[in-house]
């Protein structure tokens, strides 16, 4: 199934599967050309004048990856209903099937990145492995919330539509193409309760600063993926009959 669904996005397309590399690459040049040199965006007590398209990239690459892994699951089992009805398996293998084959265009664009990081000089150093940690963590929460409305989804339809505009607000609410030292001091309370934003810190203290991230910041959103995944799990097996029969 994933690799029907890497095909399936490039069908009758004259390059084919090299559009998963041209794309994301046309992405990582946009941000460094448009944003750092032909706008001159700067960071806060940053001299160096590619360190806002660290500082974009390094937020806005994870963030699309967990914003493609909850749409992408959101609507798994409506968009798999005929084989649902017709052929018996492991569901279960649905949402596993999805955060695969979703991580393997992640892989690419990262893969880009760290080239881009490379040439300019920028790459970190050992810390660069406490990206897995993060993004593990990011992914167990994507992937609990994300089986959560699509199980849902399927008796609600108004529950995809509704996350797509939570996800539009909820990308404006985490510091990813703004520093969080800008935002207003009696605002500053909100991101408390954003569980993205300790996550996209820590892609950024990575990236920018080639500091580990604080990983005690990281607690509570790892206790919320797991319970996320518990509830995720409890509720698909209990509606996973009335889910076949609604479909």
């Amino acid at each position: 199934m994933v690799k029907r669904d890497f095909k399936s996005r490039y069908l009758n397309s004259v390059l084919g599967s090299v559009w998963s590399v041209i794309q994301p690459l046309a992405i990582i040049l946009v941000y460094t050309l448009i944003f750092s040199q032909i706008m001159g965006a700067r960071l806060p007590g940053e001299n160096n004048t590619l360190a806002y398209s660290i500082y974009l990239c390094a937020g806005l690459l994870p963030w699309n990856y967990f914003n493609e892994t909850l749409l992408r699951l959101q609507s798994i089992f409506l968009d798999q209903g005929s084989l649902l009805k017709k052929v018996s398996f492991p569901r279960t293998s649905l949402p596993i099937f999805i955060v695969i084959s979703v991580t393997i265009n992640f892989l690419i664009i990262s893969i880009l990145y760290i080239i881009f990081l490379l040439i300019i000089g920028e790459l970190p150093g050992w810390e660069i492995l406490n990206v897995f940690p993060l993004l593990i963590i990011q992914q167990l929460f994507a992937l609990g919330l994300g089986l959560i409305v699509g199980t849902l989804n399927v008796f609600f339809r108004d529950v995809g539509h509704f996350l797509g505009i939570v996800l539009q607000f909820w990308s404006w609410l985490t510091p990813i193409v703004y520093a969080k030292s800008i935002v207003p001091e009696g605002m500053q309370g909100i991101y408390k309760w954003n569980p993205m934003v300790p996550i996209t810190e820590g892609f950024h203290s990575i990236f920018l600063y080639n500091k580990a991230p604080n990983y005690s910041s990281l607690l509570p959103v790892t206790g919320i993926a797991i319970a996320l995944l518990l509830i995720a799990y409890y509720t698909f097996k209990k509606l996973d009959k009335e889910m076949v029969d609604e479909l």
